[in-house]
């Protein structure tokens, strides 16, 4: 029997969530729009993204795509462009933010506004690309530091469904999507469970004793996709098993949710096994202890946040920051990611910079963290990650180094080519109060 005072309960929720999204539709700037005529900036200094750095260099680009760059004097005229002056300023690619639930959840504290995780164990066929939401609020903050592009990921389960990339402009996703459907995710099963206790707020580590009987159930279905896949015309159609023959053709990654060094190797070994042609290791804390390995498998790594205490007592306190730089010199390819708050991944820029501080690697290489090797990691390296002739002409404007919290100061961003509003919420609410509690 239904329960009637809850009609009304449910009416008030879905008047809180109307209003948040409604207020969250008329507050955000309405998305560019397309490139009207060719564009040329000159005299800045552009970081390519692949190590190369052009002082005084000229970018050209036109219809969303970049046409020329390189140093100044070497590019052609442009018949009807607009020239810009960009003297004294420095041109990054958009920056790539790996792992996120951006678009997929606004705010915490209210049910409505999250769908980034559905119920069960087993969801392959679970699709972030149509849940979305390209007005949130929270996205508007990402690009005004440079975050252009964002990999909005299902969470839960052992394996939680498809990612999908989308850039931080657009009406909806449609327009949004760079690519659609990357790859599936799965949480490896850790072969320690920690346990929280909630009345003297200690944590206790002990074996997982449920480990082999989801890895069991993964290796099941991950060899009944690989069946299905290779059957001809399926009847009664699986979506689950459906939405997992991309990872067997090497159309979409395995993304494995993987910290410990034992949890990595067994994951690479049973993707090999099962025939899954692209895996990627997502977590990896202590991926630096099967370093070898990884080059070997050629399995690249999504790193944790970086700006945190390392997990054993043991450890060296500086290790998180330099883990980026000791997979980068043994051969690995590694991005960053900042997965623990949707609305943090703002910061992922500062997380690269500090890898270079720590890690024995160079500002350049350091940018490649979130920029071209997480574009090769998707799979959309030809679009974007660089800087290049004939990619997106997607890039940032700074006053000064992205990667530093002193230089990082955005003042125009282009997204395939059309200048974009960086406006946002927190922007009007500074300039809402500051005539009223601002120094006079």
């Amino acid at each position: 029997m239904k329960n009637q005072n809850t009609i009304p309960a449910l009416a008030i929720a879905f008047s809180l969530a109307a209003g948040i999204f409604s207020k969250t539709q008329a507050q955000n700037p309405a998305p560019s729009l397309p490139q009207s005529k060719p564009v040329v900036m000159t005299g800045a200094t552009i970081h390519v993204g692949n190590g190369q750095v052009i002082q005084n260099g000229v970018i050209a680009f036109d219809k969303g795509i970049i046409t020329e760059i390189s140093a100044a004097g070497s590019v052609s005229n442009v018949t009807g462009a607009e020239t810009i002056d960009a003297k004294g300023k420095h041109i990054y690619p958009g920056i790539i933010s790996l792992n996120t639930t951006v678009g997929l959840q606004e705010v915490a504290s209210v049910r409505a506004t999250l769908d980034f995780q559905e119920v069960g164990e087993i969801n392959p066929h679970v699709r972030a690309l149509v849940a979305y939401n390209s007005d949130s609020e929270v996205i508007p903050t990402l690009r005004g530091n440079g975050i252009l592009l964002s990999q909005a990921v299902p969470q839960g389960g052992l394996i939680s469904g498809s990612s999908s990339v989308f850039y931080s402009d657009g009406w909806n996703w449609e327009d949004a999507v760079l690519k659609k459907d990357d790859g599936i995710w799965l949480s490896w099963p850790p072969f320690l469970a920690s346990t929280f206790n909630n009345e003297d707020f200690t944590v206790s580590v002990k074996r997982n004793e449920k480990r082999q009987e989801a890895i069991d159930m993964i290796k099941a279905t991950l060899a009944d996709a690989k069946n299905y896949g290779e059957t001809a015309s399926p009847n009664p159609v699986n979506l689950r098993l459906a939405a997992m023959k991309p990872l067997f053709d090497g159309s979409a990654n395995l993304y494995v949710r993987a910290d410990y060094a034992k949890d990595i190797v067994e994951a690479i070994k049973l993707a090999k096994e099962t025939g899954v042609k692209k895996l990627v290791i997502v977590g990896g804390n202590e991926s630096f202890k099967v370093a070898a390995f990884l080059k070997e498998n050629q399995v690249p790594v999504v790193l944790n946040p970086t700006h945190r205490l390392p997990d054993r007592v043991d450890e060296n306190v500086y290790l998180p920051y330099e883990l980026p730089g000791l997979l980068h010199k043994a051969g690995v390819k590694v991005a960053i990611t900042y997965s623990d708050e949707w609305w943090r991944t703002r910061n992922l820029a500062f997380l690269a910079g500090t890898s270079s501080g720590f890690g024995n690697v160079t500002p350049e290489e350091a940018l490649q963290f979130i920029t071209k090797n997480a574009s090769e990691i998707i799979g959309a390296e030809r679009l974007v990650g660089t800087l290049e002739k004939g990619k997106h002409a997607s890039f940032l404007v700074a006053d000064g180094d992205v990667l530093d919290m002193r230089g990082n100061v955005i003042k125009t961003v282009y997204i395939k080519g059309s200048k974009v509003n960086l406006d946002d919420k927190q922007k009007r609410l500074y300039e809402k109060y500051k005539e009223k509690y601002g120094t006079k």
